[in-house]
């Protein structure tokens, strides 16, 4: 996730935030001015954000001073201009009780706010660090504007101010929320890292102008539906502005693939992990000490494999042995990046002049991908996916609504690759997740319960619908190390290592089983569904395979006398396992091409030419749609709300799926992407 969320306590605003975080994370100097400290940290200082900075007296963009933060955040929730007001009631002959109780925003609380961290994905603040000054101010100001839009998200959606009797009264804040926001460049690494803290209040006014406290278990349980809305806003905007796209790149086998910005060389990322490295060193001597654990009696403590849920707590530890200490003397934003640029030409192994032309790079590989790659978003089959995927990932197959919301979010970033999106398109997907795929077994037992973000709900499928969870495969090869980046063959190493150096069983992860189980009900739903529904998923099915790379397709069946002839690439029904590992382990198909200058003059006319077919293609399965008139950015789906999918049966009605033509068998642990995924 790119949005990390850290709850703040009255004393810990002294210790910790006023010392270190207000100043870019570095020390701040003993008895000095908060905005002299930033100065010389070469930060920004904090600014005023939110709706409700009007019934404090504040105003947006307004800077930050120490005490206000003392007041709001430090001194268990008082108004930020406490003080004065106080002062200001002692003077008219009011009581210090009185004058005390004027400046209190409600009910003094011990958790008086959270810590928002809104980073961008690495290509973006690599991008930021090496581009030149036109670059750096359009993705500060998608940041920002991201950071803006999520805040109101929160405020109309998220955020809720408890009252009455345990918490039994629940209300929108109508007036919104107050935070300050932080600007910071670097990580503790010294790598760059451009990330905002945003320290907000949970004070906030009710209808009979009282004040009230949000709801902190609220903000933690939407920090992923946050964190997938703010990565499609600050990606879409830096790729609209700087001619840019997205593709899907794998960090971690069997996780979901990242969206990162095409063209930007894996080593440069890299590069910057140099604290990721320090973590999985230690994760794997925590993991190794996890597994082979015993108690007195020579049994062992916990299981012989690492779940999920351990590798989670195991990774926290890791995280804070390895921390390094705050960094030393400060430097100014134009030192930092003529710093990180020249230490990436010689320690990153990247190119000199891809690193210093990395704009232009980045440029040619979304040529590239828009030009064989459409915005094809399908709410039919989107609901599908977001479903399945939602239903396999979540314990025992029950999720809530934020979870759909967040699924949706990823899809769309996934199938539009860095363009805009209309606004409330995420909602249609879950509505129509809902309504068609989803059953409410909600059974409230408090009033919180009937909220509609409470609501509890599980797939109409039967866990038997869906293919097997794929079983723990033999262990791998002693001596074995793993790769360092996503795709590369692990290396040999000889016996006798130390601690850390072992290979540790892991329960392999669910996200393999969530894509084939979306790729399967999506057959299911091409196959039997009415006839306008399968129009779009075949329309769907052949944008997807003309935007793949010819090699990566299956071959046409060849007849019975062309048998001995070679088969040729061509567009097929489904993509072919071996390719489709092939185009995984690539990561991306536009960094494997190993450009040079010359070729990608060469690749920019190719793409133009390819640009002028794939437009030509479009409109031609267009036609095929005697309800299209006209290209739009998405295929709105009519799904009646009924008990269950239209033309799809219950598992008992219907008995085993077969398998979809050219698709591999159930047990397999992956499948081709389906409808409303693009490659």
């Amino acid at each position: 996730m790119t949005v990390d969320i850290r709850v703040i306590r009255a004393g810990q605003m002294y210790r910790y935030y006023l010392r270190e975080t207000v100043v870019g994370d570095g020390r701040r100097p003993a008895r000095t001015p908060l905005r002299a400290a930033q100065e010389q940290a070469g930060v920004p200082a904090g600014r005023w954000m939110g709706r409700g900075l009007a019934a404090l007296g504040l105003a947006p963009g307004e800077e930050v001073t120490e005490a206000q933060l003392r007041n709001l955040f430090g001194e268990r929730g008082w108004h930020p201009y406490a003080d004065r007001i106080e002062a200001d009631r002692i003077g008219a002959g009011n009581s210090a009780k009185e004058a005390y109780r004027a400046g209190a925003l409600g009910r003094r609380v011990t958790v008086t706010g959270v810590d928002f961290v809104f980073r961008p994905q690495p290509t973006i603040y690599l991008l930021w660090a090496f581009g030149d000054e036109e670059t750096r101010l359009v993705i500060e100001a998608a940041h920002e504007r991201a950071i803006v839009r999520v805040l109101e998200w929160i405020e109309d959606e998220v955020a809720v101010i408890r009252y009455g009797t345990d918490g039994i009264y629940r209300v929108r804040p109508p007036g919104g929320l107050v935070a300050a926001r932080f600007r910071h460049y670097e990580a503790r690494s010294g790598r760059p890292l451009l990330h905002d803290h945003l320290l907000l209040s949970v004070k906030g006014q009710r209808l009979d102008g009282k004040w009230g406290s949000i709801h902190t278990t609220a903000l933690h349980e939407n920090t992923v539906a946050a964190s997938a809305l703010y990565n499609e806003l600050v990606a879409s905007e830096v790729c609209e502005e700087l001619g840019l796209a997205t593709e899907p790149r794998t960090v971690t086998p069997g996780r979901r693939p990242v969206m990162e910005i095409a063209g930007v060389p894996h080593g440069l990322i890299r590069w910057t992990a140099r604290r990721s490295d320090q973590i999985a060193t230690c994760l794997s001597e925590l993991e190794h000490e996890y597994v082979t654990a015993v108690d007195d009696d020579g049994e062992l403590k916990f299981l012989p494999v690492v779940s999920e849920r351990a590798r989670t707590k195991l990774n926290a530890v890791a995280a804070r042995k390895t921390r390094p200490p705050k960094k030393g003397k400060a430097r100014s934003l134009g030192q930092l990046r003529a710093d990180w640029k020249a230490s990436a030409i010689r320690t990153s192994g990247v190119p000199a002049g891809v690193i210093t032309s990395l704009l232009a790079y980045a440029r040619a590989a979304a040529a590239a991908i828009r030009a064989r790659v459409a915005a094809v978003v399908d709410i039919a089959l989107a609901a599908v996916d977001v479903t399945a995927t939602v239903f396999v990932m979540n314990e025992g197959g029950r999720f809530h609504r934020r979870h759909l919301l967040a699924e949706a979010r990823r899809h769309l970033a996934l199938v539009l690759r860095g363009r805009r999106r209309d606004s409330g398109l995420d909602d249609q997907v879950v509505a129509a997740a809902i309504s068609t795929h989803c059953l409410d077994i909600t059974e409230p037992k408090t009033i919180r319960g009937l909220e509609a973000g409470y609501r509890l709900y599980t797939a109409r499928w039967s866990l038997s619908d869906l293919p097997a969870r794929r079983p723990p495969g033999p262990g791998p090869e002693p001596y074995r190390q793993p790769p360092t980046d996503p795709g590369e063959p692990a290396a040999h190493r000889p016996p006798g290592q130390d601690a850390g150096e072992w290979d540790v069983p892991r329960i392999p992860l669910q996200y393999d089983r969530a894509v084939l189980a979306g790729a399967v009900l999506r057959e299911q739903l091409r196959a039997t569904a009415a006839t306008a529904v399968r129009g779009r998923a075949y329309d769907v099915v052949a944008h997807q395979q003309a935007a793949m790379p010819k090699l990566l397709l299956a071959p046409e069946p060849t007849e019975s006398e062309h048998d001995n002839q070679e088969p040729e690439a061509g567009r097929g029904e489904a993509i072919g396992m071996k390719a489709l590992r092939a185009l995984r382990e690539s990561r991306t198909d536009v960094e494997a091409l190993d450009l040079t200058a010359d070729r990608l003059r060469r690749l920019q006319d190719a793409f133009v030419r390819a640009g002028e077919e794939s437009r030509v293609r479009a409109a031609r399965y267009t036609g095929q749609n005697a309800d299209t008139t006209a290209a739009r950015p998405y295929a709105p789906s009519t799904p009646t709300p009924t008990p269950r999918a239209e033309g799809v049966t219950p598992a008992a009605e219907r008995g085993p799926v077969p398998p979809a033509p050219g698709a591999p068998p159930r047990p397999a642990p992956a499948a081709s992407p389906g409808p409303g995924r693009s490659r």
